[in-house]
């Protein structure tokens, strides 16, 4: 049977994967030493594909890969059509909404200009609060909308806040929590489903040790 192919986010989620497989007692020599390989075994039962955050959820909702680790933030702004199974507790940080320090955000009644890289968690957001919002999508460096006068605030990922604090910047509220989850494709979890839900199991308890606090 071929293995279970799983695509990764690249970089920090990639690594806190990798790490918890082999704490499951998988061989990841291969990602350890990919080189320029995208596509790599791990032991006998699972392949892994390594990819942007909103490729992994392409590759899942299309079914070329059955399951991805991919952070809350990325299935929050792109969508989800696939089953989200696990929370793995690794690459916490929060969306919050943030602005110039010292100012009310919420004051006056003029419409309210927000940047942001994630254009339908801000829309979401403001919608939740019955507020017309205008939202404009930034690539880069988010802080710099409120700075040069686009915005009144930003929507981002807060993990210490420290670019905030440099660019004169405060959270006003937080907006959700984030992690990095488990996802499997639709088609697959009824195909693969006794192979999917024992690697679930497993990564789950490597995840939350024993007496562990659940993430």
């Amino acid at each position: 049977m071929k293995p279970l192919r799983i695509a990764l986010t690249k970089g920090r989620l990639e690594k806190d994967t990798v790490e918890l497989f082999e704490k499951i007692g998988y061989d990841c020599s291969a990602v350890r030493n990919k080189g320029r390989k995208l596509i790599l075994p791990v032991g006998d039962r699972i392949e892994v594909v390594l990819a942007k955050a909103a490729d992994v959820i392409t590759y899942v909702e299309h079914g070329v890969c059955d399951l991805g680790v991919v952070g809350k933030d990325t299935i929050m702004e792109n969508g989800s059509r696939f089953y989200e199974v696990l929370d793995l507790g690794f690459g916490r940080c929060r969306f919050a909404l943030a602005g110039p320090k010292g100012k009310d955000f919420y004051e006056g009644f003029s419409e309210k200009t927000v940047a942001s890289k994630y254009p339908n968690v801000t829309r979401a957001f403001f919608e939740s609060k019955a507020m017309d919002v205008r939202v404009i999508k930034i690539e880069g460096s988010v802080e710099l909308a409120p700075l040069l006068g686009l915005s009144d605030g930003i929507v981002d990922i807060v993990e210490t806040g420290s670019t905030l604090r440099e660019n004169g910047l405060e959270v006003k509220e937080f907006v959700a929590d984030i992690s990095a989850r488990l996802i499997v494709n639709t088609a697959s979890m009824k195909l693969r489903k006794r192979e999917i839900e024992e690697l679930t199991a497993q990564m789950e308890k490597a995840a939350r040790p024993e007496g562990g606090a659940k993430p």
